[in-house]
């Protein structure tokens, strides 16, 4: 079996811009100073509580713990009122077809919660394409190996037959710590020069080349 786990925003839809907005709101919300939107995406993929603890280091914990919360309201106020817009990136769903018709097995591992990645996959008719769904609701935050090492067992694949599919230095470091080959990405949140220092090795630059790079 072989086995390709794929990140979700950044890789697979752009999350960018709820993202932004709910942290915005989050952090106004619990009397904290707005993070710059580039240092908002820095952080994409990476667990609620461990995103807010790097963007406001200094705060103190309650308020940290108020954001965390009022990040979840603010998200969740967007997907009930139909302004939630996480698209997929051009070539993303013909490349996850491509990979599954040569016989790979897919599954994600991502900071979202398990309500948003469903929701997420279900709005654009993928939730069917996944064997194994990892989320920051059930393993500790990447970088840390859980989420592949938890896909690897439900999927019965081994470490050797797997990649780990990201656009962030943190999928990188994850592959790396769960003896999985890391695949990056350059359409997302990190650098390619980023994604290859952090363990990448091979970055593709379009989503139609994951088929070349994953024969």
């Amino acid at each position: 079996m072989r086995l390709a786990v794929f990140d979700c925003d950044g890789t697979l839809v752009d999350g960018q811009a709820p993202i932004c907005n709910s942290m915005e709101t989050a952090f106004a919300s619990a009397g904290l100073p707005a993070p710059e939107r580039h240092t908002i995406r820095r952080i994409v993929g990476l667990s609620l509580p461990q995103a807010v603890r790097l963007l406001a280091p200094e705060a103190e914990e309650e308020r940290r713990r108020h954001a965390v919360e009022a990040y979840k309201e603010a998200f969740r106020a967007c997907r009930l009122d139909g302004t939630l817009e996480e698209p997929l990136f051009d070539g993303i769903a013909e490349a996850i077809a491509g990979l599954a018709g040569r016989g790979w097995t897919l599954g994600v591992a991502t900071g979202k919660s398990d309500r948003g990645l469903t929701s997420c996959l279900a709005t654009h008719g993928l939730a069917e394409r996944f064997v194994t769904l990892q989320t920051a609701d059930r393993h500790p935050s990447k970088p840390h190996p859980a989420m592949l090492e938890a896909a690897l067992a439900e999927a019965g694949a081994l470490a050797d037959d797997a990649v780990m599919i990201g656009d962030t230095t943190f999928d990188m470091e994850m592959a790396r710590a769960a003896g999985v080959r890391a695949v990056g990405v350059a359409w997302g949140y990190h650098s390619e020069d980023e994604l290859r220092e952090a363990g990448a090795a091979l970055v593709a630059s379009h989503p139609a080349e994951l088929e070349e790079l994953l024969p």
